[in-house]
């Protein structure tokens, strides 16, 4: 995934989905908590696909907001494994809109999430690698 947001990356999204009215501040613009929870979603399904197993997030940093999402806005996010430890993993998420009317795609939001490999009792295990 690159960090240019000029740039859409090519590789499939991890989640495609559309901003709706009922996700807006006062403002009118999408909750930057919503964008927050999916790419949490996004980033937790490649999290548990490389580790083939149960995952929870344990932290985000260098969380940056960089322009606002509007309804009707599709949103797509999308996951590279950056880091790799005994039992966790960080994963670079970035969010991209394309807007509904012009067309133009953008990156909205990045940052870089951390996710915890479980076991089936929810104890933290060794991440799988092949």
């Amino acid at each position: 995934m690159t960090t240019d947001t000029d740039c859409e990356p090519t590789d499939a999204p991890m989640i495609k989905t559309v901003a709706m009215p009922a996700d807006t501040n006062t403002a009118g613009d999408i909750f930057g908590g919503w964008v927050l929870s999916q790419m949490d979603l996004a980033g937790g399904i490649a999290a548990a696909d490389y580790a083939k197993c149960r995952v929870a997030t344990v932290g985000i940093e260098a969380m940056s907001f960089l322009k606002p999402v509007h309804v009707g806005d599709i949103l797509s996010v999308y996951c590279e494994v950056e880091r790799v430890g005994r039992t966790s993993m960080a994963i670079r998420i970035g969010a991209w809109v394309q807007r509904r009317l012009s067309h133009r795609s953008f990156k909205v939001t990045e940052g870089v999430f951390t996710f915890v490999a479980l076991d089936d009792d929810g104890k933290k295990q060794p991440v799988i690698r092949d």
